[in-house]
């Protein structure tokens, strides 16, 4: 269960997790960032780099329908809303042979770490005004990244965006993050006893 700010944790923690890495060796001078649609009409770098776009959001139908979420002092709230969060990852670069070793670098290393613990996933939430980065993911969840298979028509139609710019890509999905609502249940009280007297009166 998450905040609204999954998304953008989960996208800065593949940026960061693919930073972590340490490809100075192999890639020296790597960008990594973040990219809307329109960062992706042109080349969004100036040498090297791998941009990471979050292409498309769907429910996620195999858990969609979840009991009401209980907090820690049992108020319930409506069920969370299971998404599945679909990340384009494409590597830029100036020459076809470095472009495809860099992106398989990034399909190693993600595939290498797939499943991210909240305690990782947290340290990519902003801070607030004390400083102190909030808890967007509790402490026993974990995010799945989970390789996803494009079919050539969903390149197509995904690069319709950038029809002159093509790149080589691929595609990560986080299964079943759930997103929590604050909108309270109501809580009847508790039966405290029983009427049997509720037979009809006698003509």
């Amino acid at each position: 269960m998450a905040t609204i700010q999954a998304p953008a944790v989960i996208g800065q923690a593949i940026r960061n997790l693919l930073a972590d890495s340490d490809p100075s060796d192999l890639f020296p001078g790597l960008q990594l960032r973040l990219c809307l649609a329109g960062n992706l009409t042109t080349t969004p770098f100036a040498d090297l780099g791998v941009s990471i776009y979050l292409h498309r959001v769907s429910f996620n139908v195999s858990r969609r329908n979840l009991p009401p979420r209980l907090d820690r002092n049992g108020t319930r709230f409506k069920p969370s809303v299971p998404l599945d969060l679909h990340y384009l990852i494409t590597a830029w670069a100036r020459t076809p042979d470095v472009q495809w070793a860099l992106l398989a670098w990034a399909i190693r290393v993600l595939e290498d770490t797939p499943v991210l613990p909240a305690g990782f996933l947290n340290q990519n939430a902003g801070s607030d005004a004390s400083g102190v980065p909030p808890e967007v993911f509790r402490e026993e969840e974990s995010v799945e990244l989970v390789g996803d298979i494009l079919t050539m028509q969903d390149l197509t139609n995904l690069w319709e965006i950038a029809r002159h710019n093509q790149q080589p890509s691929v595609s990560f999905i986080a299964r079943a993050v759930l997103i929590d609502s604050n909108l309270a249940l109501p809580t009847g009280r508790p039966v405290q006893t029983r009427a049997f007297d509720l037979a009809l009166p006698a003509r």
